[in-house]
């Protein structure tokens, strides 16, 4: 599927560094069929490529090491990466995702209604947290059936107020897949073009034209 989103966002207040690096992007904890059809996607906002080897994933028991995402490898500026509870194969039927999108899995460290999604690096230091939880957060979205998208904006904050349902159509440019389910895995719908990094400790507006 081929899409094309021109995007002008205000970035007044981020600093350079909060958008440097590597961050959770969507997820969805159940989808139809069960809870072993969830996914989790992490998106490189450089400013270069970055190694995977050695990073992993945990739930809210927060171990490093507890799956191993080196079979990534090296992940480009503006690549998103996607890990699953399915067979990576069948996600990718699924989600009719080209070969060029990366995926990992199945993992069994599986989310739940309520938990955390977190990222280490190769070292074990935290690179990003999301904790989520309509039970645990009263008023936030419960991410089930669709993906929740994390805005631009609210990145790296930990914010479970902050996500948005997948619709198609939407901003995300989330699409049905096979299932019934929406959502975008394997892209984001706005990466800041290198050197427009500077400028998001000043403010300003970035836009780019993104194609799947």
């Amino acid at each position: 599927m081929k899409r094309s989103i021109l995007a002008l966002l205000g970035v007044a207040g981020l600093s350079a560094s909060a958008l440097s690096q590597v961050y959770i992007t969507e997820f969805m904890y159940q989808g139809i069929g069960g809870a072993n059809t969830e996914f989790i996607e992490f998106t490189n906002f450089g400013p270069g490529p970055v190694d995977f080897t050695g990073w992993s994933y945990d739930d809210d028991n927060r171990r490093p090491g507890q799956f191993d995402l080196s079979g990534f490898g090296t992940v480009a500026f503006g690549e998103s990466v996607v890990i699953t509870e399915m067979d990576p194969e069948d996600f990718r039927t699924r989600w009719g995702l080209s070969p060029s999108v990366k995926i990992l899995g199945p993992f069994t460290n599986n989310l739940g209604r309520n938990d955390e999604i977190n990222l280490f690096d190769n070292n074990g230091d935290l690179v990003d947290r999301l904790a989520y939880g309509d039970q645990f957060f009263p008023g936030s979205l419960r991410p089930r059936f669709n993906g929740a998208n994390i805005p631009f904006a609210s990145l790296g904050q930990n914010d479970p107020f902050a996500l948005v349902e997948s619709a198609p159509g939407d901003i995300f440019g989330s699409f049905v897949n096979s299932a019934g389910e929406a959502g975008n895995p394997g892209s984001y719908y706005i990466i800041p073009a290198p050197g427009a990094l500077a400028l998001l400790g000043m403010g300003g507006l970035i836009g780019l034209r993104r194609k799947r």
